[in-house]
């Protein structure tokens, strides 16, 4: 069997044999999973299998419901994207991301919409971090380090959040959509109302509105989203009220999301544009998606640190033949 499906009865394997068969799903001696996973079955001499487990949480939330959900997938090999981008459409979320434990303690992290693999999930990396410390996996002052297709991403704790280390998405001045009329024009149809700045990260549309109230009364034509030539449409404006600097929505329906809840990947664009119409390098920001999702940014040269809470709300098992 696959995944993380482990003999670990206690009746028929002794405590060495028990440790070793922990080792193999890469569990550090110290966390407390290595407990829960190795209680096995007390009633007779029976064989006691775990199907691969993994955690729903809702990350840039401090309570459960809100923010942007993430399944976090943690495996002890690498498995076969079918399998991955199949368990990704199942749970039917923004983003599910897999994990592979290195020899040096790192992680491969990989993270998949319903319909594509992405190359760069904030919300699904915060939330993955999360997970590792809440479960014991690493030590709460280690700072976490993922392998992804963005390069090595790190996290670590930041009093009761977790800040994260990712690079900075800056508008390209070059792009032929800066201040291309026909363009502006385009996406004023697609969203409803004109933009006062059109630009492109090379991932994603950037359109600043005139207003907050603009931002957030939005009901963009999503057939027009997913014709464009882009991941996705993140609009944007300055906050009218005192808590945050900028507000945001980002729209991605060729990946499969209509509308994103909280998107840590977005905000490293948008953390270098407010900066520098704000003249400021550390930034409250909030997604005023249906969910909403608070994200404070902070730019640091090509990088852009990115802090926010996350809440662990289920925690799922596979059967047997979704497991492979």
């Amino acid at each position: 069997m696959t995944g993380a499906s482990t003999v670990l009865n206690r009746g028929m394997l002794g405590p060495t044999r028990r440790s070793a068969a922990l080792d193999r799903i890469n569990l550090p001696p110290t966390s407390p999973m290595r407990e829960i996973l190795g209680f096995g079955v007390e009633f007779g001499v029976r064989w006691y299998t775990m199907g691969q487990v993994f955690f729903q949480v809702d990350a840039f939330a401090d309570r459960p419901f809100s923010g942007n959900p993430a399944a976090i997938c943690i495996l002890s090999e690498p498995r076969e994207v079918v399998w991955m981008q199949s368990l990704a459409l199942e749970n039917n979320i923004s983003e599910t991301a897999y994990l592979v434990r290195r020899d040096d303690g790192s992680y491969d992290l990989r993270w998949f919409t319903p319909v594509a693999e992405v190359d760069l999930c904030g919300h699904a990396t915060l939330a993955a971090a999360h997970i590792l410390w809440e479960q014991g996996l690493l030590g709460i002052e280690e700072h976490v380090r993922f392998h992804t297709r963005s390069g090595l991403l790190t996290a670590e704790r930041a009093g009761d959040a977790i800040e994260m280390i990712c690079p900075a998405c800056p508008i390209d001045p070059s792009h032929p959509w800066v201040d291309d009329v026909d363009i502006a024009a385009k996406l004023g149809a697609v969203l409803g109302v004109a933009p006062v700045f059109v630009g492109c990260d090379g991932s994603d549309i950037l359109v600043e509105l005139a207003t907050e109230a603009e931002v957030r009364a939005l009901e963009p034509d999503l057939n027009g989203i997913a014709a464009l030539p882009a991941r996705g449409v993140i609009v944007t404006s300055r906050s009218e009220g005192g808590e945050f600097d900028f507000i945001s929505r980002f729209f991605a329906p060729a990946l499969g999301i209509n509308e994103d809840p909280a998107t840590g990947s977005a905000h490293c664009c948008l953390a270098p544009y407010w900066s520098g119409k704000l003249g400021k390098d550390a930034m409250n920001a909030y997604q005023a998606s249906p969910r909403g999702g608070v994200v404070h940014v902070a730019l640091d040269g090509d990088r852009v640190r990115l802090s926010g809470h996350a809440v662990t709300v289920l925690r799922a098992e596979l059967t047997d033949i979704a497991d492979g």
